[in-house]
């Protein structure tokens, strides 16, 4: 039996990930660590949390007693590490809050791993990263397993430090490890913060639509539920040791998108055309902001027959629908530190 702790399980791609692995494997016993932040949000998990083989434990990865005894107490053979900090524009106001989660918290679940499975070999520590450790692509070329890492702010300094970890742990001590790195995800229950669900959320209110710069940040786009099943793939077949890069095949400038959502929204809401561009306002660049990402997946497309399942219009209509039929699950993680923080940024 598989005994699954998934850390940052009622978070965006984590919850997709948990209601995968529960439903479809009733033999593991899946282990859901979060520390509810204002991202994290049990409402992502309401269909799937009577399960027999679920267990939802509040704790944060920081904790380091903690995470000792979850491993004791649920005989913990398998990590699939999600929980982090994520957000670049967070780490700009906070970098010290990204460091303490993202690296110090990830060398806490390494540090108990390895003592607690000493040297075992039938366990696995699978750590899930980001495509912005690589830094930023100049107008043609794709991210591949062997670009260098290249992080341009605290938020990618601190995922790379983690896979750097990640990796040493497994040279150093031989801990079985798998590490993969994807690109930007969209979908059902994402925290408005990211692009997409932000847009949504202020295109149905009327609000601004913020476009850093001049919106031609260009951006590879990965429907949360194809990530997932990737994750399932690489966690059943993957070797250990290997590294994998997770991409939609799906390059956006952002302005073009922005302009889209405003097209489809205003289509379901029955209003006239272009009347949503008007709500969209350029704002100033943030610092480090990297012009260009598009990931190279063709390496578990290969090795593992991945590829996503979810063409990107299926995927927005989805994604719109679903935001369109959960208003109360938006109006409840949009209020509190929510507004505080994003709204009076954009005021």
């Amino acid at each position: 039996m598989k005994n699954i702790l998934i850390t940052g399980g009622a978070g965006f791609i984590g919850s997709h990930v948990v209601r995968r692995l529960v439903t479809r494997y009733p033999e593991y016993h899946i282990i859901n660590l979060d520390l509810l932040t204002y991202a994290g949000n049990l409402e992502n998990l309401r269909d799937i949390e009577g399960a027999n083989n679920y267990t939802f434990i509040k704790g944060d990865i920081a904790d380091k007693e903690m995470v000792n005894k979850l491993f004791h107490l649920y005989d913990i053979n398998t990590v699939i590490h999600l929980a982090a900090e994520s957000h670049v524009d967070r780490s700009i106001d906070d970098p010290l809050a990204f460091a303490r989660t993202n690296i110090m918290g990830t060398l806490n679940l390494l540090e108990v791993a390895r003592d607690f499975w000493k040297g075992r070999t039938d366990v696995l520590f699978y750590h899930i990263s980001t495509d912005e450790v690589y830094g930023s692509l100049g107008s043609e070329g794709f991210f591949t397993e062997k670009s260098p890492y290249q992080p341009n702010s605290p938020y990618s300094a601190s995922k790379a430090g983690s896979d750097h970890f990640v990796r040493a742990y497994g040279e150093t001590y031989g801990l079985p490890y798998i590490t993969s790195n994807c690109s930007n995800n969209y979908g059902p229950n994402q925290f408005p913060e990211k692009l997409i669900p932000l847009m949504i959320n202020n295109i149905i209110s009327n609000k601004p639509l913020p476009v850093y710069g001049d919106g031609n940040y260009t951006r590879d786009w990965l429907y949360v539920i194809d990530h997932a099943e990737a994750i399932d793939l690489i966690l059943h077949k993957a070797e250990t040791g290997e590294t994998y890069n997770i991409g939609g095949f799906n390059e956006w400038k952002n302005i073009d998108l922005v302009r889209l959502l405003c097209t489809l929204i205003d289509q379901r809401l029955n209003r006239a055309q272009g009347s949503s561009e008007k709500l969209i306002t350029f704002v100033k660049d943030r610092p480090g902001h990297d012009k260009r990402y598009a990931i190279d997946a063709s390496k578990i497309h290969k090795d593992l027959g991945w590829k996503p399942g979810v063409t990107f219009q299926q995927g927005l209509a989805l994604t719109i629908d679903w935001y369109l039929s959960n208003k109360e699950w938006l109006e409840h993680v949009t209020s509190g530190e929510y507004r505080e923080y994003y709204e009076k940024r954009y005021e």
